[in-house]
């Protein structure tokens, strides 16, 4: 006698991608590094630990964290995408010629810059799904074609918008903008949606073993449109928040901020094989560098200091959690 046939949802890893006291563990490990880094940089420098400091920090982070977030959600399912940072400068570049040239209402230009970057990630989405291409050659070639046009949209000069958009960089409460607010909210919800939503399992289900959904019965292919479609939306997001917040879109905007984001992810401990992640782990991450760099420029760090330093933090973050996986692996 036949089993009968499972369900596509009850075939699908489970939403956490770890059990709760590892993920547990995770948070106050990533927290104690921050709280490490604060207290090491409150030591070297008398201005570090002010609230100016913090509140300068929180509100330069808004367009960093919301393409992490979305930059997570792509990792899990072992793709990369390498062109956010165009996505931003262009995404900006078309709400700021909507309000400039084309006498569009502040609402629909910052409509139509929202769908240019969900334009761009569905059609980065598409490309690699439908012609089985690994996504790192696509976004890379999307890198080089969107930043020619926010060059074409801008005519290659700085677009000042004033304060147009600059609502969404006000200081709302005790000075930290409303673009942090909107930040933390969409960190919350890319929680929601990865851990207790079927799009979440599926993600994870994707980046665990492609073959075995498709053998339960589900097509990954939307679902991978689905996910670059909606990272290149939160770097349009991350475009407006950065427009609001400079009163201007700068056709160079963004230009190698991919690597922060995807530094970030990974220090939040996700694999870059795919699998598993954490949205709530991203966010310290982002945290973690911002932190880092503000420190360093506090301290005096040069600039090529300040590489070094913020690259061998990334690679002690990859070996950590490496090491910390095998030993899970292992027990």
């Amino acid at each position: 006698m036949n089993p009968p046939a499972q369900s596509p949802a009850a075939a699908t890893p489970a939403p956490t991608t770890r059990p709760l006291r590892g993920q547990l563990g995770t948070y106050l490990g990533l927290a104690a590094v921050l709280i490490g880094m604060v207290v090491l940089f409150s030591s070297l420098s008398e201005y570090f630990f002010t609230a100016e400091t913090f509140i300068t920090i929180a509100n330069e982070v808004p367009a960093l964290t919301v393409m992490a977030v979305g930059m997570t959600f792509v990792l899990i399912i072992a793709g990369i995408d390498l062109s956010v940072g165009s996505v931003l400068a262009l995404s900006a570049a078309v709400t700021a010629a909507a309000i400039l040239q084309w006498k569009l209402a502040v609402p629909a230009a910052a409509a139509l810059g929202l769908a240019t970057g969900l334009l761009c990630g569905a059609v980065t989405g598409a490309v690699s799904v439908a012609w089985r291409l690994p996504s790192f050659i696509v976004s890379l070639g999307m890198l080089e074609a969107v930043r020619g046009g926010a060059y074409l949209v801008t005519d290659s000069r700085t677009q000042y918008v004033g304060d147009a958009i600059a609502g969404l960089a006000a200081p709302w409460i005790g000075g930290v903008s409303s673009a942090f607010v909107l930040a933390v909210v969409i960190v919350i919800v890319g929680h929601l949606v990865l851990t207790r939503t079927v799009f979440g399992r599926h993600v994870v289900g994707i980046g665990t073993n492609e073959e075995a959904m498709r053998l339960a019965g589900i097509d990954p292919r939307p679902i991978r449109i689905a996910v670059f479609a909606v990272t290149g939306l939160l770097a349009g997001l991350g475009g407006l928040m950065q427009s609001a917040r400079l009163e201007a879109a700068d056709p160079n905007a963004g230009a190698g901020i991919e690597l922060q984001v995807i530094a970030a992810v990974v220090i939040g401990g996700t694999s870059l094989m795919g699998g598993r992640g954490s949205v709530v782990n991203t966010f310290f991450g982002v945290l973690i560098i911002a932190v880092l760099e503000a420190g360093l420029a506090q301290v005096g760090a040069s600039e090529p200091a300040k590489r070094i330093i913020t690259g061998a933090v990334i690679v002690a973050a990859v070996i950590i959690d490496t090491v910390r996986q095998r030993r899970a692996s292992a027990a």
